[in-house]
């Protein structure tokens, strides 16, 4: 008798497993960049109209890295309101799902939200044959018929080349509510900050907190390349009507010395053009490899007690706009427990941030 097993292809053995199609009533395919659509979290689309981070061609130079990283599209959303009982997305990605530890509806899938401010509900989310680099996919179909409000929420770790919208033929379209505030909060950091490893794009931290806080976020999250280089600071202060800047790029710094060299020069190169735009630092909060390798607890207290210092000597001299947010405790208790690989967080991880994040932004912004 043959000792070969058969491949387990969970997908015949489970039919909430399979792949969402398209399938039914033909469909309507729109254009997200053109009214009443509404795209959001790119600071600079309504020059490009790309759904790229960073400018194509910055006026400051990046690093290659920072370059190739812009076009993951953490942070962006598309806003809408339709009646459509159906809908659907088609998607052409710059490359394929190659992630090992973040699934592919994290890295390179959009999710699906519906309802009013406040009342946002995930609805959906493009599970597709992550071999591919394109897909049409269904996020919902539903009996009602009324008008709801639909942000959809941009890959994290991949880039977008086309987005086309399915709506049922003769659907209405209208336009979004305006955010409250036409004031952005800017954040720039790392990997973690541009979503990794979120199981969707609907659990990265900044979308979380758009949705609590509603308001756009453009998110500047450069997987292990956000390094508070001079050139980023410029461009930063470049984005206009910012009502925060959030520096949480502590991680990326390969030494505690680079971090307190960038960190001190990135704030006063903000403070050139923005000097009463509330700025936030965030510090790094604990690795689980701390436990086997103590030199890395050294290193974080040694630049938490930096901070420290830096922000009160620079309130003292008196920028009352800049605070500092002590993120040991981010993820809450059991944090080690709220990571993929000991660094990057979970969804439960991402939840936690997010709630530690909000009172201190509301404060923030309403001053």
């Amino acid at each position: 008798m043959s000792r070969n097993k058969p491949l387990i292809q969970v997908e015949k053995l489970d039919k909430h497993m399979k792949a969402n199609t398209v399938t039914g009533d033909s469909l309507q395919w729109h254009n997200p960049k053109q009214s009443p659509f509404e795209i959001n979290g790119f600071a600079w689309f309504k020059e490009e109209e790309i759904f790229r981070r960073l400018p194509l061609q910055p006026k400051y130079e990046v690093t290659e890295a920072v370059d190739i990283l812009a076009n993951c599209t953490a942070g962006g959303q598309v806003r809408f309101r339709t009646n459509s009982k159906k809908l659907a997305v088609k998607v052409r990605l710059q490359g394929k799902a190659n992630m090992f530890h973040m699934p592919a509806t994290g890295q390179c899938g959009f999710d699906c939200y519906i309802g009013e401010p406040g009342e946002q509900r995930f609805a959906g989310v493009t599970k597709y044959d992550h071999t591919q680099e394109q897909y049409e996919v269904t996020l919902f179909e539903r009996q009602e018929e009324d008008s709801v409000l639909i942000t959809l929420n941009f890959p994290l770790y991949q880039g977008v080349k086309e987005l086309w919208i399915g709506l049922q033929a003769g659907s209405a379209i209208q336009p979004p509510p305006p955010y409250p505030s036409e004031k952005r909060l800017i954040f720039y950091g790392t990997s973690i900050l541009q979503g990794g490893c979120a199981s969707r794009p609907g659990m990265a931290y900044t979308n979380i907190l758009s949705r609590t806080l509603n308001r756009e976020i453009i998110n500047l999250g450069f997987s292990g390349n956000g390094k508070g280089e001079a050139n980023m600071a410029k461009l930063i202060r470049e984005i206009e009507d910012p009502a925060c800047l959030v520096l949480d790029y502590e991680p990326n710094c390969v030494s505690t010395a680079l971090y307190k060299e960038t960190l001190p020069r990135f704030i006063q190169l903000y403070r050139e053009v923005h000097a009463e735009v509330p700025i936030l630092v965030i510090s790094k909060y604990p690795y689980a490899h701390e436990i086997v390798n103590p030199a890395l607890r050294e290193d974080r207290l040694e630049r938490l007690s930096f901070q420290k210092q830096l922000i009160q000597q620079l309130q003292e001299a008196g920028d009352q706009r800049l605070y500092f947010y002590d993120g040991t405790d981010l993820l809450g208790e059991n944090g080690h427990e709220k990571t993929v690989d000991g660094s990057h967080a979970t969804d439960l991880g991402f939840m936690s941030i997010a709630e530690k994040l909000t009172p201190i932004l509301q404060k923030i912004v309403s001053k």
